[in-house]
């Protein structure tokens, strides 16, 4: 059956020049595909140009949370069994790596220095006594397994007094005080609690006479200037994280705030409980303007690769499709169906429906559809 063409004009409209609505019916069962002839005013609200390649950059976007950087976090605790007497370090407070935070006495630490210098002066006299045993040797007084026997002695001593100067190192001790134990030669029963890193007290779980043990976590010391964004990865999208991806950052907490950098960590494993895999971001801190535990959104962006797009403004819905306007003739217009890939930066990659160098409607699709929705109600 010949398909039939059909002019449907409406006076009033044609007669301001807005538009004159053409359709070509096809034969039976074919599908309809409408063609619209715009006037020269309607042409002037249009812009169309060529489909052609440009670069499409794919980005992934998740619900993300400001951590503590793990590598820059202390958790401080006291290295001998004993009694807080003294606090020097509050919450919030800046503090320096070896900068004292609590002071404890120790009966333990009394105990360890008294047994450390029992075992120096058994050392002394050992090398006293084999001394005295090497010039009776000489002097043919003596056998000289009497020798070996107070060599072996001295040998015994010498490993009790390397075990009790390693306690006293344990409990935290150093080369310093040591040398001080060794001169002075009295037993120090304070020690101190000092932070190993330099930051910020985040955590403060003492108080004046409580008695701590070396498992107790006293303080907590981190370093804000350094951070992480942690985000989770759903199981089906894992494919999207590679280490060293770049990524941008933005805090709702903080407008304008926006940050880029690298992804140093993503998870080798699945979380067994919500089917995801975890990603960080190092998120730079100089200001502490960033807190942890603020919610953030992590962006994700893929190398861009070269491919068909059409702008998003170009872009018609109708019946949940997407459709664009193909230029057929300087004033006919065809209205196609096509399919589309995700939005990125204004731009959709064309999947379907379109060639190279087909010209479509760029700017002014919205009132082209609209002149035929209504030309096609009339």
């Amino acid at each position: 059956m010949k398909a039939k063409r059909f002019t449907l004009c409406r006076p009033r409209l044609f007669s301001k020049g807005l538009l004159l609505l053409s359709f070509t019916l096809p034969a039976a069962g074919a599908e309809m595909k409408p063609l619209l002839e715009a006037s020269p005013a309607l042409l002037k609200l249009l812009d169309v140009a060529e489909v052609k390649p440009s670069e499409v950059s794919e980005s992934l976007n998740l619900s993300a949370r400001v951590e503590l950087d793990q590598h820059r976090v202390a958790r401080i605790g006291a290295s001998v069994t004993g009694r807080i007497t003294e606090i020097n370090a509050m919450l919030g407070q800046n503090v320096k790596k070896g900068e004292r935070l609590a002071l404890l006495n120790s009966t333990e630490l009394s105990q360890a220095q008294s047994d450390y210098l029992k075992a120096t002066s058994q050392v002394n006299l050992r090398r006293i006594t084999v001394k005295r045993a090497e010039r009776l040797l000489e002097s043919g007084v003596i056998a000289e397994a009497e020798l070996q026997e107070r060599q072996g002695v001295l040998t015994e001593a010498e490993v009790d007094l390397r075990a009790a100067s390693d306690r006293l190192r344990v409990m935290g001790m150093s080369e310093t005080d040591l040398k001080r134990l060794d001169k002075q030669r009295s037993i120090h029963s304070f020690s101190p609690v000092t932070a190993s890193i330099d930051g910020v007290v985040i955590e403060r779980n003492v108080a004046i006479g409580q008695v701590v043990q070396p498992a107790d976590s006293l303080y907590t010391v981190a370093d804000l200037s350094q951070l992480w964004l942690v985000a989770e990865i759903p199981e089906q999208q894992a494919h999207w994280a590679r280490q060293g991806d770049k990524a941008l950052a933005e805090v709702p907490a903080l407008p304008g705030q926006e940050v880029s950098g690298k992804l140093i960590y993503v998870a080798d494993l699945v979380d067994a409980d919500t089917r995801t895999v975890t990603v960080r971001m190092e998120l730079a801190n100089p200001q502490r303007l960033f807190k942890p535990q603020m919610l953030a959104t992590l962006k994700i962006s893929k190398p861009g690769s070269q491919t068909l797009t059409v702008p998003s403004q170009a872009v018609v819905r109708d019946n949940d499709k997407d459709y664009v306007f193909v230029q057929t003739a300087p004033t006919n217009f065809e209205l196609r169906p096509v399919r589309l890939g995700r939005e990125e930066a204004q731009k959709r990659p064309l999947l379907e429906g379109l060639k190279a160098g087909e010209k479509i409607v760029v700017s002014g699709a919205f009132h082209l559809n609209n002149e035929r929705l209504r030309g096609t109600l009339e």
